[in-house]
């Protein structure tokens, strides 16, 4: 029996929120949640929603999993091993025979291929797999989380000082409405072959996220932007978590995409397959504060 919908990521915060969607938009018979874990079947089916198990270091289980689907959401690992787990779910959706590929990819770069962020390069290679496979695909750059803003800063709560190497505008969206879209475009179908862009409509710098942590929190919390050169040996007193350098050069890294316009591009295409104005990354900010003065994310 075919099956339109196949969610995979479906323990994740993003593939949480798509299929959330599904559940109070779609016929049950329409779509099933997939995991690496086996365990979570029951969990799925305690809710009434049909369980698939794929592992992505596992060709056999994706190919089993993705047996008689039309449409799969196919969600990017965070695994060192990413393009390789990638490669196999492209082979696998292949030999499958899936109608269509939904990935979820990133928002550096904006429309372009041009992003040097390291975390960007194993979805442009994804996209490129895609494109080679001869499979139907949509690249969907979903914009970075507004859930992420402390990790952007490196900042906690503890802290009356965000340090960085650099500032610049980005786009931060709501995870919730991120999910929602994604599943939304599922549904609604068409732009084959096609890479769209999911962000809201407006940016924010860490200047102005710096200010709504302290106007929401009562806080005084500090911007410091120093040379890269300068951040790149932070110790001691500026680094009382004992973080290795290697996180300093990521930061780093990240804004040099960052003050680079990477994050900048925004696209109306969110809005129009929400139906609504997504929210804006200072109401984001704003809402998270205020539902906790000390919110940090957790992985």
């Amino acid at each position: 029996m075919t099956l339109k919908y196949l969610i995979t990521g479906a323990t994740g915060g993003l593939g949480q929120q798509v299929l959330n969607y599904f559940v109070e938009n779609v016929a049950s018979c329409e779509f099933a949640a997939a995991s690496s874990n086996a365990n979570n079947k029951k969990l799925f089916e305690d809710r009434r929603i049909a369980f698939r198990h794929v592992n992505y270091d596992d060709l056999e289980s994706l190919e089993t999993g993705f047996r008689d689907v039309e449409n799969l959401l196919f969600i990017s690992t965070s695994s060192a091993t990413r393009s390789e787990q990638h490669a196999r779910v492209i082979m696998a959706a292949k030999t499958a025979g899936v109608k269509h590929v939904w990935y979820t990819s990133l928002a550096f770069g904006g429309f372009t291929d041009d992003s040097k962020a390291p975390v960007q390069q194993d979805h442009l290679l994804t996209e490129r797999l895609l494109k080679e496979s001869g499979l139907t695909f949509t690249s969907i750059r979903e914009g970075i989380y507004a859930e992420c803003f402390t990790v952007f800063l490196d900042w906690y709560p503890d802290r009356t000082t965000v340090t960085l190497p650099a500032d610049g505008e980005v786009a931060y969206a709501q995870r919730a409405e991120l999910g929602e879209a994604t599943a939304r475009i599922m549904i609604r179908g068409g732009y084959e072959n096609q890479i769209v862009l999911f962000t809201p409509e407006e940016t924010i710098t860490a200047k102005e996220i710096v200010d709504i942590i302290n106007e929401t929190t009562g806080r005084q919390v500090k911007l410091n932007v120093i040379p890269r050169e300068k951040y790149l040996q932070l110790s001691g007193a500026d680094n009382p978590r004992g973080k290795p350098k290697e996180h300093f050069q990521m930061i780093a890294t990240m804004w040099d995409e960052i003050s680079a316009g990477s994050l900048l591009t925004t696209d109306p295409l969110m809005r129009e397959i929400l139906g609504r104005k997504p929210t804006t990354p200072q109401d984001a900010v704003k809402k998270l504060l205020k539902e906790n003065r000390d919110y940090v994310f957790v992985y």
